[in-house]
């Protein structure tokens, strides 16, 4: 198990120029990577430090497969833009002339950053909290857009690519396995997705800017100023900004902490709040207006819980050879599909 020492600590703090001496080191993430055994030598590693002048830090420390010096110090570099440009988000340190850089350290040869360290996170998503990360997000995507901003990852909520979030490869792969009455809803299934993405092609053909990608109640705080700030950009890349609204409103509305007296529209609630104040900042445009119902359809009927993980979802029913549950699933993915654009 990769193992750092305060000396080793101390020795990369100085090179980003903090030398007071340091405090305590608290373990805030750990992952191991030993699925892949002990050869592999991955790690992600993130430490807050406190220094002895009354300094906070974060120390992150990564050796994964698919993640590179390029794409963290792009992904740091993107968080230092938005935070010149007015965006709540912490400093970000260099060492060198460049925000990351490699060491090794106990037998790895690991990625470093180092950041301003920042409390006061969020804890559940309200009403009000979803209309200001609706605000906060706009804000982002309009200086990515002016400032052409990038980061070569990949992203969570690109609808384009396997997803997270929704999953229209599990129930395609089901077309040869269904017959009679569900054969025949997959059918208008396949057919009305197939119409949405073409109707969606533009957006899939429009510029890509950088996003934080991750917009999530564990990723944000209520800064000194009272503006939400916004911290980890682990999940960073470039993405079409319409799309990165739509899914993380989604997300927003569905996979956060939440008040645990909410109304039974609660969901609606946060999702149209996001939207109002993301379109407060930067509005839609006609043509993006005209998509949305097209877009959300897609992402709501493919929603991944119920195809996969829930436990009465539809690939569980297929396996369990309940058909009566599998033609249920298929009528309310088309229904789903329908609903928004009708």
């Amino acid at each position: 198990m990769f193992c750092i020492k305060q000396t080793e600590i101390e020795r990369i703090l100085e090179d980003y120029g903090l030398t007071s001496p340091v405090v305590q080191v608290t373990e805030l993430q750990r992952y191991d990577f030993e699925w892949k055994g002990t050869q592999a030598k991955e790690v992600r590693l993130i430490v807050k430090i406190d220094l002895e002048d009354g300094a906070s830090l974060v120390m992150r420390l990564k050796k994964e497969s698919d993640v590179t010096l390029e794409l963290m110090e792009e992904q740091s570099a993107f968080a230092d833009a938005l935070r010149k440009n007015g965006i709540e988000t912490p400093r970000q340190y260099t060492s060198k002339g460049r925000f990351t850089n490699l060491y090794d350290i106990d037998g790895y040869t690991v990625i470093v950053a180092v950041e301003q360290f920042v409390d006061n996170e969020v804890k559940e998503v309200t009403v009000d909290t979803a209309e200001k990360m609706g605000s906060l997000l706009a804000r982002m995507h309009q200086i990515a857009e002016r400032e052409d901003l990038h980061v070569h990852g990949s992203v969570l909520f690109d609808p384009f690519t396997r997803n997270d979030l929704f999953d229209f490869d599990s129930v395609k792969a089901l077309e040869n396995e269904l017959h009679g009455e569900e054969k025949i809803l997959l059918d208008r299934i396949l057919e009305t997705y197939t119409n949405y993405m073409e109707k969606l092609k533009p957006v899939k053909l429009a510029p890509r800017y950088a996003v934080q990608g991750d917009i999530s109640e564990c990723n944000l705080y209520h800064a000194d100023s009272g503006a939400l700030g916004v911290f980890d950009y682990n999940r960073c890349g470039d993405n079409n900004l319409f799309c990165d609204t739509v899914m993380q409103a989604l997300f927003v509305s569905r996979l956060m902490v939440y008040p645990e007296n909410r109304e039974d529209d609660f969901e609606q609630q946060i999702l149209t709040s996001f939207l109002v104040g993301y379109q407060s900042v930067r509005a839609f445009s006609e043509e993006e207006r005209a998509l949305y119902p097209y877009l959300y359809a897609v992402i709501d009927a493919f929603w991944s819980s119920h195809i996969r993980w829930d436990e009465d979802c539809l690939l569980k029913a297929h396996e369990k050879n309940d058909r009566d549950g599998v033609k249920k699933w298929l009528a309310e993915i088309l229904r789903r599909l329908s609903a928004p654009v009708n």
